[in-house]
């Protein structure tokens, strides 16, 4: 199939080096001696899929400290799934060409509610049965995990196995229990994996429903599968796998860049924020664990740019530190330090300035509302004076552009937060052209808030399409010089919202949707509102009932048997605080703020914050 693929498919298509394997840093297994044999399948295209740390991770893991296989594959463009039908050529991974059909394991990430028509076109394209009950003896199980499969119902028809939390915690263990189970049937060995912590199979579960369309019940089907599922943690970050290695790729991705994981999950306590409760309790790398990975990691690729990455890297107890010492470090050669959205406070611009002595790129701020009442419903610790005062010093120091973020319809939001948007980006402007001669470019990016699970607002309703577009207007009616406006698009959002809070009732509608031609539907030029509305209608499916309306604190939610650490009580009280206009303190900051994560998941982290966070063994 190679040569074939060389010869008459790839000089087909645009971007070839996507399909075409042989990167540097690769790493080939021996099929026949490896254990089992497993395929990371990313479903979006290449470049997109190259950029995850996560797929980084697990492929070093796997391929490097056990004796199972790794190999990788790609949702591929329009263009090369239309020649690969033509042509009868199967989905095949990077490193052996062989096809996804002939490993024991097919792993999907989550990242994207609305990436799961590519999983469904992507086992297709490898001739694998798409929904869980079609599959037999001879068809490989296909799991899942990542941030979507925190409420994993929507997809339970399409995904034989979820991975809940870490998943360089969970999945050597469980492909070495696939191993040692493979010589039973399908459903049996289902049965033995479901006793791994941080596993869940859905078809070990029924689900009962209401008159009014809520859940009744669901209850595990056999004694032995647990009836709550625990997310898996990695408790010590130092300790964990991270690749020195990256393969570096032969095209530009969008993260084109060494990549240093500062921390994982965040303390900050925003309300709206999925990530932020999830992968809670926060854990920090050592200082010099970081820099021995940036040596590594820019030795093996020849990268001139290292990115910190984390939820909220200037959270990290040591970042000052950790940034003058890279520049110092590599700085001479011409590698440079980037940097995320920053914190709104003058520490985060200090920090701007070492990293970008040489030239003033834009700069990213995230205040998420326009008004201090809903930056304190959100519990976004942030003030007006504190984002101005981040933003003089921006532009005292030579910062020319700068880049804004928000969110519309937010809970609570009225016409009056929406004017504080404007206000703020003209005091912003104002600001700005009192340090530069010339008027300075200020842009802000609006994304339409989506109520997720586990989240404290994951009770409040989602703003209608018409609500939104009505604020976009009003948004968009008030025309600024030199402020550019962008949002999201509010059909998007329904849909994000719809498979958000979604349950298994959604299966038939998503495998009507792409059976209609739906992929790819992270992509505007792609993506098609009235192909999805047909399928929620001919599938007598009301996607209202899942976006807006409120939700009682009583309703089982199809998420409720999934444990992140983080108790309902605690979510239920930010709510409530929200709706008070209260904020909450960052346990960091003043001690244990009782999420209860620490003591659900059994982790014994120090949350004081400072340098013996940074530093603990």
């Amino acid at each position: 199939m190679k040569d074939k693929l060389y010869r008459d498919i790839l000089p087909r298509v645009s971007k070839p080096a996507r399909y075409a394997g042989n990167e540097l840093n690769i790493i080939k297994k021996e099929w026949e001696t490896s254990r089992t044999k497993m395929v990371f399948a990313f479903p979006d295209v290449y470049e997109i899929g190259m950029s995850h740390i996560g797929g980084r991770i697990l492929y070093g893991l796997i391929n490097e400290k056990t004796d199972h296989i790794m190999e990788r594959s790609y949702a591929p463009w329009p263009d090369m799934e239309a020649i690969m039908r033509e042509e009868n050529v199967p989905l095949y991974s990077l490193e052996s060409f062989r096809p996804l059909a002939d490993f024991d394991i097919v792993g999907f990430s989550l990242q994207y509610e609305l990436s799961i028509t590519n999983i469904l076109n992507m086992l297709d394209l490898s001739g694998i049965p798409l929904k869980s009950e079609q599959r037999g003896e001879d068809d490989p199980l296909i799991v899942a995990g990542g941030p979507v499969a925190f409420n994993p119902e929507p997809f339970a028809d399409f995904i034989d196995v979820f991975f809940i939390g870490d998943g360089e915690e969970v999945l050597p263990e469980f492909l070495d229990a696939y191993y040692n189970h493979r010589h039973l049937n399908r459903q049996e060995c289902l049965l033995k994996l479901a006793a791994i912590e941080g596993i869940y199979i859905p078809q070990l579960y029924g689900v009962e429903y209401l008159p009014d369309n809520t859940i009744k019940s669901r209850q595990p089907l056999y004694t032995e599968v647990p009836s709550v599922v625990r997310k898996r943690v990695v408790a010590d970050l130092d300790k964990a796998y991270y690749p020195d290695k990256p393969i570096l790729p032969y095209m530009e991705i969008i993260h084109d860049r060494a990549v240093l994981e500062v921390m994982r999950g965040c303390q900050r306590g925003c309300r709206f924020c999925h990530a932020g409760m999830v992968y809670r309790p926060t854990r920090e790398r050592s200082m010099d664990t970081l820099t021995e990975q940036a040596r590594n990691q820019l030795l093996h690729t020849g990268y001139e740019e290292i990115s910190l990455a984390s939820l909220s890297t200037l959270d990290y107890s040591a970042v000052d530190q950790l940034v003058k010492g890279l520049v110092a470090e590599h700085g001479p050669r011409g590698i440079g330090v980037a940097l995320p959205s920053l914190r709104v406070d003058a520490f985060s611009i200090e920090l701007a300035n070492e990293v970008q002595k040489v030239r003033k790129t834009t700069l990213t701020l995230a205040p998420e509302a326009g008004s201090q009442r809903l930056r304190d419903v959100i519990n976004k610790n942030v003030d007006t004076e504190q984002l101005l005062a981040a933003v003089e010093a921006a532009f005292k120091s030579g910062w020319m552009a700068l880049k804004l973020y928000f969110m519309i319809g937010l809970p609570t939001e009225t016409r009056e937060d929406l004017d504080g948007i404007l206000t703020l980006l003209d005091e912003v402007k104002r600001v700005g052209n009192q340090y530069s001669r010339r008027p300075v470019e200020i842009r802000a990016s609006m994304a339409c808030f989506v109520p997720k699970p586990h989240t404290p607002f994951q009770w409040q309703p989602q703003n209608s399409i018409a609500e939104l577009e009505e604020k976009i207007a009003w948004l968009k009616k008030s025309k600024r010089k030199h402020i550019k406006l962008s949002f999201h698009d509010s059909q998007t959002s329904y849909l994000e919202g719809v498979i958000a809070r979604g349950d298994r009732r959604l299966g038939k509608v998503i495998l009507t949707a792409w059976q209609k031609g739906a992929r790819f539907d992270g992509w505007s030029e792609y993506f098609s509102f009235e192909r999805w509305m047909q399928a929620f209608n001919e599938c007598q499916v009301e996607p209202d009932f899942y976006v807006t309306r409120p939700r009682s604190y009583s309703e089982i939610m199809p998420w409720d048997f999934i444990d992140i650490g983080v108790t309902k009580e605690f979510l239920i009280e930010e709510n409530e605080l929200a709706m008070a206009v209260v904020l909450s303190p960052d346990c960091r900051q003043v001690g244990c703020t009782g999420c209860g994560v620490c003591t659900s998941l059994e982790v014994d982290l120090d949350i004081r914050g400072g340098d013996n966070f940074a530093h603990q063994s």
